[in-house]
């Protein structure tokens, strides 16, 4: 959520922006996060009026491009006016992206980038989530538009210095290493986290894999929040994957936001692996409820499932893997009984062992 300290930063940066002359160079570093960090209300618009439609889009299950056009039309800083504060200067953006196709005018609701979003196109994309503007907040959006710069220049340049396909390259290579097959499903999965994750165990479970095989994906999935439950995407899509998988032996899993929060809590996201029904009937806990209440992380923390790594300090979308294990041979074969024999002693469902 945007806060008093992001929006002085923000005047202090289009203050340092407005000094600059012909002869200087900006270097600007845009992050995911960037959107609610750099908080600088058009005028005729409060912070508690971003806060209170920036809560309301969170819950609207929005995906981030229409989130961060709402964000642009009703800042003073995003949307390339951060640019234009800086002319006649040469501008220079660098860019971790965390959003879908690594549109820079949509990471961080593009500072830099010049943006001519209709204001009419913002309005229809709150209409269709319900959500309306006071007519103040829609006079400020009104005359908030950002004329085309008179010479037509843009700026100098962007570089992308991390994306999400970038990451999951990574992670197909050290699949590799570890001798397992990697298929990348893609790096600008969005929906529904519930019913991405269907869609997903439906590809896992149609799977006959020679061996071990790990489906790689990113993107950026919503919650439609209807109740008060405490999680975040990436716990939703594994509790909605785990659960249509049903306990299906020799497949597991792990989701997590690569910024090291899902959600509003104190996690990174969550694994699962083929015992995750049988251990919640053991310890009282009904999947199927917390999901309904979106309510993942408590499911996960009562099982012993959280993934914690703290804050990474970047941010490139969420991670997603999925470990398909060829099914075991039956025990009518002597190979299918040594490999029983060790599947006592070592659970074959466990992605990367006992913890993600």
């Amino acid at each position: 959520m945007p806060d008093q300290a992001g929006e002085d930063a923000a005047r202090r940066i289009l203050a340092l922006a407005h000094g600059a002359g012909p002869d200087d160079l900006m270097v600007a570093l845009v992050s995911g996060g960037a959107s609610s960090l750099l908080s600088l209300p058009a005028a005729g618009v409060t912070l508690a009026d971003k806060q209170a439609l920036n809560r309301a889009l969170l819950r609207s299950g929005a995906p981030i491009h229409e989130m961060n056009a709402v964000r642009k039309a009703l800042s003073a800083i995003k949307g390339g006016r951060l640019l234009e504060a800086a002319r006649p200067a040469a501008v220079v953006t660098y860019v971790i992206s965390d959003v879908p196709g690594d549109d820079p005018a949509v990471i961080g609701s593009g500072p830099t980038v010049p943006d001519q979003t209709d204001p009419g196109a913002v309005a229809a994309i709150l209409q269709r989530y319900g959500l309306s503007l006071e007519d103040r907040a829609r006079r400020a959006m009104e005359a908030n538009r950002l004329a085309p710069a008179a010479d037509g220049a843009g700026p100098a340049g962007i570089e992308m210095l991390a994306t999400p396909r970038m990451a999951l390259e990574a992670a197909a290579e050290a699949a590799r290493a570890a001798g397992l097959e990697p298929v990348i499903l893609g790096d600008t999965v969005e929906g529904e986290a519930v019913e991405v994750g269907r869609a997903h165990a439906r590809l896992a479970l149609g799977l006959a894999p020679a061996r071990p095989t790990v489906l790689l994906s990113g993107g950026e999935t919503t919650v439609t929040m209807s109740g008060s439950g405490r999680g975040g995407r990436n716990g939703e899509y594994l509790l909605a994957l785990a659960l249509a998988l049903g306990g299906r032996a020799g497949i597991s899993g792990i989701a997590c936001d690569t910024d090291g929060i899902d959600g509003s809590q104190s996690n990174a996201g969550a694994w699962f692996d083929g015992d995750l029904p049988a251990d919640a009937r053991a310890a009282g806990v009904d999947l199927a409820d917390h999901l309904a209440r979106h309510d993942s992380f408590t499911a996960f923390e009562r099982l012993g499932r959280l993934v914690t790594t703290g804050p990474t300090f970047t941010n490139v979308n969420d991670f997603r893997a999925i470990l398909v294990r060829p099914r075991r041979r039956g025990p009518s074969t002597p190979k299918g009984r040594g490999r029983q024999r060790r599947c006592a002693t070592r659970s074959p469902n466990r992605f990367c062992g006992r913890s993600a």
